[in-house]
Protein backbone atom coordinates (compact mmCIF):
# COMPACT_ATOMS: atom_id res chain seq x y z
CA UNK A 1 0.00 0.00 0.00
CA UNK A 2 1.57 3.33 -1.02
CA UNK A 3 2.46 5.90 1.62
CA UNK A 4 1.66 9.49 0.65
CA UNK A 5 3.86 12.12 2.28
CA UNK A 6 4.25 15.85 1.64
CA UNK A 7 7.56 17.42 0.70
CA UNK A 8 7.36 19.38 3.96
CA UNK A 9 7.08 16.22 6.07
CA UNK A 10 9.80 14.56 4.04
CA UNK A 11 12.09 17.52 4.79
CA UNK A 12 11.16 17.47 8.49
CA UNK A 13 12.17 13.81 8.75
CA UNK A 14 15.35 14.30 6.73
CA UNK A 15 16.42 17.28 8.86
CA UNK A 16 15.75 15.29 12.04
CA UNK A 17 17.93 12.45 10.72
CA UNK A 18 20.77 14.78 9.74
CA UNK A 19 20.77 16.72 13.03
CA UNK A 20 20.72 13.46 15.02
CA UNK A 21 23.70 12.03 13.15
CA UNK A 22 25.76 10.00 14.10
CA UNK A 23 22.90 8.63 16.24
CA UNK A 24 19.71 7.13 14.91
CA UNK A 25 16.71 9.41 14.95
CA UNK A 26 13.14 8.21 15.29
CA UNK A 27 9.61 9.51 15.17
CA UNK A 28 5.96 8.81 14.53
CA UNK A 29 3.82 9.21 11.43
CA UNK A 30 0.23 10.17 12.17
CA UNK A 31 -2.32 10.05 9.42
CA UNK A 32 -5.21 8.33 7.75
CA UNK A 33 -5.55 5.07 5.90
CA UNK A 34 -8.07 3.75 3.43
CA UNK A 35 -8.04 0.55 1.37
CA UNK A 36 -5.69 2.05 -1.25
CA UNK A 37 -3.24 4.34 0.58
CA UNK A 38 -1.85 5.65 3.83
CA UNK A 39 -1.48 9.44 4.06
CA UNK A 40 0.85 11.18 6.50
CA UNK A 41 -0.90 14.17 8.10
CA UNK A 42 1.57 14.90 10.92
CA UNK A 43 5.14 13.96 11.77
CA UNK A 44 6.13 13.68 15.42
CA UNK A 45 9.91 13.66 15.89
CA UNK A 46 10.84 11.73 19.02
CA UNK A 47 13.83 11.68 21.28
CA UNK A 48 15.75 8.45 20.82
CA UNK A 49 15.28 6.88 24.25
CA UNK A 50 17.33 3.76 23.53
CA UNK A 51 19.63 4.13 26.53
CA UNK A 52 16.66 4.70 28.84
CA UNK A 53 14.67 1.73 27.53
CA UNK A 54 17.42 -0.85 26.90
CA UNK A 55 17.85 -2.01 30.51
CA UNK A 56 14.14 -2.65 30.96
CA UNK A 57 13.10 -4.01 27.57
CA UNK A 58 16.20 -5.25 25.71
CA UNK A 59 18.91 -6.25 28.20
CA UNK A 60 20.43 -8.57 25.58
CA UNK A 61 21.12 -5.46 23.44
CA UNK A 62 23.29 -3.63 26.02
CA UNK A 63 26.27 -3.55 23.66
CA UNK A 64 24.37 -1.27 21.27
CA UNK A 65 23.95 2.51 21.57
CA UNK A 66 21.82 5.18 19.91
CA UNK A 67 24.20 4.98 16.95
CA UNK A 68 22.74 1.57 16.01
CA UNK A 69 19.38 1.33 17.81
CA UNK A 70 16.38 3.49 18.57
CA UNK A 71 13.45 3.42 20.94
CA UNK A 72 10.43 5.68 21.02
CA UNK A 73 9.31 6.50 24.56
CA UNK A 74 6.09 4.59 25.41
CA UNK A 75 4.64 7.80 26.86
CA UNK A 76 4.93 9.45 23.44
CA UNK A 77 3.15 6.52 21.78
CA UNK A 78 0.26 6.88 24.23
CA UNK A 79 0.16 10.65 23.82
CA UNK A 80 0.06 10.29 20.02
CA UNK A 81 -2.73 7.71 20.23
CA UNK A 82 -4.85 9.97 22.45
CA UNK A 83 -4.11 13.04 20.33
CA UNK A 84 -4.97 11.14 17.16
CA UNK A 85 -8.20 9.74 18.54
CA UNK A 86 -9.47 13.29 19.14
CA UNK A 87 -8.62 14.25 15.54
CA UNK A 88 -9.53 11.00 13.75
CA UNK A 89 -5.85 10.28 13.07
CA UNK A 90 -3.89 7.12 13.76
CA UNK A 91 -0.26 6.17 14.10
CA UNK A 92 0.29 4.78 10.61
CA UNK A 93 4.04 4.42 10.80
CA UNK A 94 7.41 4.99 12.36
CA UNK A 95 10.56 6.47 10.90
CA UNK A 96 14.17 6.10 11.88
CA UNK A 97 17.59 6.61 10.39
CA UNK A 98 20.50 4.30 9.68
CA UNK A 99 23.69 6.34 10.13
CA UNK A 100 26.33 5.25 7.62
CA UNK A 101 24.26 2.21 6.63
CA UNK A 102 21.71 1.46 3.89
CA UNK A 103 18.01 2.27 4.30
CA UNK A 104 17.27 -1.44 4.59
CA UNK A 105 15.65 -2.92 7.70
CA UNK A 106 17.89 -4.78 10.11
CA UNK A 107 16.94 -8.02 11.81
CA UNK A 108 16.28 -5.98 14.98
CA UNK A 109 13.94 -3.73 12.95
CA UNK A 110 12.06 -6.78 11.67
CA UNK A 111 11.82 -8.51 15.04
CA UNK A 112 10.24 -5.51 16.77
CA UNK A 113 8.14 -4.14 13.89
CA UNK A 114 4.34 -4.10 13.97
CA UNK A 115 2.51 -5.37 10.88
CA UNK A 116 0.06 -2.49 10.53
CA UNK A 117 2.73 0.23 10.36
CA UNK A 118 4.78 1.68 7.54
CA UNK A 119 8.48 2.02 8.38
CA UNK A 120 10.44 4.81 6.74
CA UNK A 121 14.19 4.27 6.99
CA UNK A 122 16.66 6.95 5.98
CA UNK A 123 20.26 6.25 5.10
CA UNK A 124 22.37 9.11 6.44
CA UNK A 125 25.94 9.05 5.18
CA UNK A 126 28.40 11.45 6.81
CA UNK A 127 25.53 13.60 8.06
CA UNK A 128 23.53 13.81 4.79
CA UNK A 129 20.39 11.90 3.87
CA UNK A 130 21.13 9.90 0.73
CA UNK A 131 18.23 7.42 0.67
CA UNK A 132 14.68 7.33 1.98
CA UNK A 133 12.80 4.02 1.71
CA UNK A 134 9.56 2.68 3.13
CA UNK A 135 8.82 -0.85 4.31
CA UNK A 136 5.93 -2.84 5.74
CA UNK A 137 5.63 -6.35 7.11
CA UNK A 138 3.86 -9.04 5.14
CA UNK A 139 1.87 -11.95 6.59
CA UNK A 140 5.10 -13.93 7.05
CA UNK A 141 6.64 -11.12 9.15
CA UNK A 142 9.08 -10.23 6.36
CA UNK A 143 9.66 -6.66 5.21
CA UNK A 144 8.40 -5.72 1.77
CA UNK A 145 9.16 -2.46 0.00
CA UNK A 146 6.35 0.08 0.14
CA UNK A 147 5.95 2.81 -2.46
CA UNK A 148 6.40 6.42 -1.28
CA UNK A 149 4.44 9.11 -3.09
CA UNK A 150 5.81 12.61 -2.36
CA UNK A 151 3.42 15.50 -2.88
Amino acid sequence: MPLIISSFHFQTISTHAETSYPNECCGLLLGKQNQQTKTVIEVWPAENSWQTEVDEYWPEQKDFTEERRYAIPPELMLKAMKYGRERHLFIIGIYHSHPDHPAIPSEFDRTYAWPEYSYIILSVQKGKTIDFLCWSLDHNHKFQSEEIIKR
